[in-house]
C-alpha cells in the first residue's frame, strides 16, 4: 500500500511563520489520520519567505520548499510549473527527485499543470521520496531514469496520482446482498464504496503459492443517494460487515501525457519482496496518454515488480497509446516449499473499476517465455483491452466483466476467474488455451463467455493438443466460495490454427481435462463444481481439418448441451 502524501502550507507572513507551520502541521495530521499511514519522508512544507526559491530536506527527511511571491506570479502568468523552476538539472546524473516532488507540490497548491522540459533526462535515485500528482502533467519527450540498484524503500512509489478527497466511514449498514441496487446512505456525491467482512475468507489459494485466503471484500460505485451502478454490481452476499468506507470520486479528469521512463532493475535476492518504484494511480478519472516504460539491467536474479503503472482504489482510468515492458521471470521457493516462478508485472490493477487499455503494446516479444505476463489484477470490474498487443490478460482474485477486442495476446494468453461476461472479439490469442480459468483460485467464472471473430493459435504454434477452455478442479479444496464454470459459452467465427499437432491428435477440445480422476459416478467432490450448461458453436474451423469435440473427459462434461448452428 502507498502512504498518503501530506502537504503542509505555512503562512506567507514571515513573522508568524514558525507558529503557523506548527498549527497547519497539527491540523493536517488530524485530517488525514483516517486515511493512509503518514511518513515524514512524504511531507512537504511550503513557505514564501523573502529569500530565493529553493528546495532542501530537513533533519526529519521532510521536503522544505521556499517559493518567492514573484516566482509564484511567474508560474501563474505562464500557466504551468516546470521541474527546473525548482532546481531540477535534467542532466541524467544529478538526482532530481526532490525538485520534481517540489514542483508538483507547488503546482498542486496553486492548481497549475506541470511540464517537463523536452530533451531533459531526469535521474531518480533510490531516495525515499514520492512526487504527488494532483494536476495535469505533461512529461513530453523528457526521459526519466529510475535507478533501483540501491533503494531506501522499495514500497515507495516515484509518482503518486492522488486525490485531494478523503475516504470516510459509512455508518448504519450491516449487511449487503449480491446485485443489491441501493444502499441506505446519503453521500456528498458519487463515491467508491469498499466493504469487508473479515470473518469470511475468499480466494483460499491452492498450489505452490497456497495461502489462507483474504477477507471477503467488494468495491462498487454509488451516487449521492446510494444507488449502485449496476454496470459494476455488488458481487457477494455480506451477512456481516466489519468495515465499510466511501471515497468520493473526482469528477474533473486529470491527464498525464508523454514521458520516456527507464527502470534500472534491482539486483536483490529473488524472493517475494515486490518493488513498487512506479507511477501509482489512486485517483478516479485519469487518462495516461503516450507514456513509454523500458527496463534495463536485469541479470540472473532479482526481486519482482508490482507494476510500473499501479492502478488501485479508483474508477475510470484509461491508459492510451502507451508502450510498456515485460519483466524477466525469476524463481524462488513458494509457500508449499517448492520452486516457483514469481509473478512480476509492468501493469497492475487492484480494487479498480472501469480500467481501459487502448492502443497499447510492449517492447519485448509477447511470445518470449523468459518474460512474465505483463498484467496482474485483483478485485477489478469492467476491464478493457482494445487494440493492444500484450503477452497476457490476467485476473487473479476475480474480475467482474472483462472485454478483449481488436488485440493480440502472447504466450500467457487469457487467464481469469470472476463473474459477469468475458467478451473476446476480433482478437488473436496465442496462449496454451483460448481462455484459462485459473486453477489456483478454483477455475471459477460465474457468468458467460462470448467469443467472436477470433483466431486461436494453441501454444503459440508449438506442437500441442488444443483445447479452448482450460482449467483444473479436483473438488477437494475449499476456495471459500462455490466454484462455477461459465453457465453459457458462445463461440462464433473462430479459426483454430492447430496445424502443428502431435501424431495422435484427435482435434481440438472445447474443454481441457479439468479432473482426470473424475471418470465415473464413484468420484465424489467435497466441494462440487457447477459445470457449464450450454455451448453454442457457430462457424468454427480448424487448420488441421479435425472437428471440435467436447473434451478428453467426456464423463465430466456429459451433461453439457453443445449446439452447433
Amino acid at each position: 500500500m502507498h502512504k498518503s502524501l501530506e502537504l503542509i502550507t505555512a503562512s506567507r507572513l514571515q513573522f508568524i511563520l514558525k507558529g503557523m507551520v506548527l498549527w497547519f502541521f497539527l491540523l493536517s495530521t488530524a485530517c488525514v489520520a483516517m486515511g493512509q499511514p503518514e511518513s515524514l519522508k512524504d511531507k512537504v512544507i511550503i513557505t514564501s519567505l523573502n529569500e530565493k526559491t529553493a528546495v532542501r530536506t530537513n533533519e526529519n527527511g521532510e521536503l522544505q520548499v521556499n517559493v518567492t511571491a514573484k516566482d509564484v506570479r511567474t508560474f501563474k502568468t505562464r500557466g504551468w510549473v516546470r521541474y527546473r523552476d525548482l532546481g531540477a538539472r535534467g542532466n541524467g546524473k544529478t538526482d532530481d527527485i526532490d525538485a520534481i516532488a517540489a514542483a508538483h507540490a507547488i503546482a498542486n497548491e496553486h492548481g497549475l499543470p506541470v511540464k517537463a522540459d523536452d530533451g531533459a533526462t531526469y535521474y531518480i535515485g533510490g531516495k525515499e521520496r514520492t512526487a504527488v500528482i494532483r494536476t495535469n502533467t505533461d512529461f513530453g519527450t523528457a526521459a526519466f531514469i529510475i535507478d533501483d540498484t540501491e533503494v531506501q524503500n522499495r514500497n515507495a512509489s516515484v509518482f503518486l496520482v492522488s486525490s485531494g478527497l478523503q475516504p470516510f466511514q459509512v455508518k448504519g449498514i450491516s449487511t449487503l446482498k449480491r446485485n443489491q441496487e441501493k444502499i441506505d446512505a446519503s453521500l456528498p456525491g458519487p463515491c467508491l464504496v469498499t466493504v469487508t467482512n473479515s470473518q469470511v475468507k475468499h480466494y483460499i489459494r491452492f498450489g505452490l503459492n497456497q495461502n489462507n485466503g483474504a477477507a471477503q471484500t467488494d468495491i462498487f460505485m454509488v451516487d449521492k443517494n446510494g444507488k449502485v451502478d449496476m454496470n459494476a454490481p455488488i458481487i457477494w452476499d455480506f451477512d456481516l460487515i466489519t468495515n465499510i468506507s466511501a471515497l468520493p470520486i473526482d469528477q474533473k479528469p486529470l491527464t498525464i501525457k508523454g514521458g520516456r521512463f527507464t527502470t534500472i532493475a534491482n539486483n536483490a535476492e529473488s524472493k517475494y519482496t515486490y518493488y513498487s518504484r512506479n507511477i501509482a494511480i489512486k485517483r478516479s478519472n485519469v487518462l495516461v496518454d503516450g507514456l513509454e516504460h523500458r527496463i534495463t539491467g536485469e541479470g540472473d536474479h532479482g526481486a519482482p515488480y508490482g507494476g510500473f503503472l499501479n492502478i488501485g482504489d479508483c474508477a475510470y482510468v484509461t491508459v492510451r497509446n502507451t508502450i510498456l515492458t515485460g519483466h524477466k521471470t525469476y524463481s524462488t521457493i513458494g509457500a508449499a516449499g517448492k520452486p516457483v516462478t514469481m509473478g512480476t508485472y509492468d501493469i497492475s490493477a487492484n480494487r479498480a473499476l472501469n480500467v481501459s487499455f487502448i492502443n497499447c503494446s510492449q517492447t519485448n516479444d509477447i511470445n518470449d517465455r523468459t518474460y512474465w505476463g505483463i498484467l496482474g489484477s485483483n478485485y477489478c470490474k469492467n476491464m478493457l483491452y482494445d487494440r493492444c498487443v500484450f503477452s497476457r490478460f490476467d485476473a487473479h482474485m476475480g474480475v467482474a466483466n472483462a472485454t478483449i477486442r481488436n488485440s493480440t495476446l502472447g504466450h500467457m494468453g487469457i487467464n481469469a476467474i470472476g463473474s459477469g461476461t468475458l467478451t473476446v472479439e476480433n482478437s488473436t490469442i496465442r496462449g496454451n488455451t483460448l481462455v484459462n480459468l485459473r486453477s489456483d483460485y478454483g477455475s471459477t467464472w460465474q457468468g458467460e463467455f462470448v467469443i467472436r471473430n477470433c483466431i486461436f493459435v494453441p501454444a503459440g504454434g508449438r506442437s500441442t493438443t488444443a483445447s479452448l477452455i482450460g482449467g483444473s478442479y479436483s473438488g477437494q479444496h475449499d476456495f471459500g466460495y462455490t466454484c462455477y464454470m461459465p453457465v453459457r459459452i458462445i463461440i462464433e467465427n473462430l479459426r483454430i490454427d492447430d496445424s502443428n499437432h502431435p501424431e495422435n491428435y484427435r482435434g481440438p477440445a472445447i474443454f481441457s481435462n479439468f479432473n482426470p480422476e473424475m471418470t465415473d459416478d464413484s468420484y465424489k467432490e467435497k466441494f462440487p463444481y457447477v459445470i457449464t450448461k450450454e455451448v453454442i458453436i457457430r462457424n468454427v474451423t480448424t487448420a488441421s481439418g479435425e472437428s471440435l469435440r467436447i473434451s478428453d473427459n467426456t464423463f465430466m462434461f456429459r451433461n453439457v448441451k453443445v449446439e452447433v448452428q
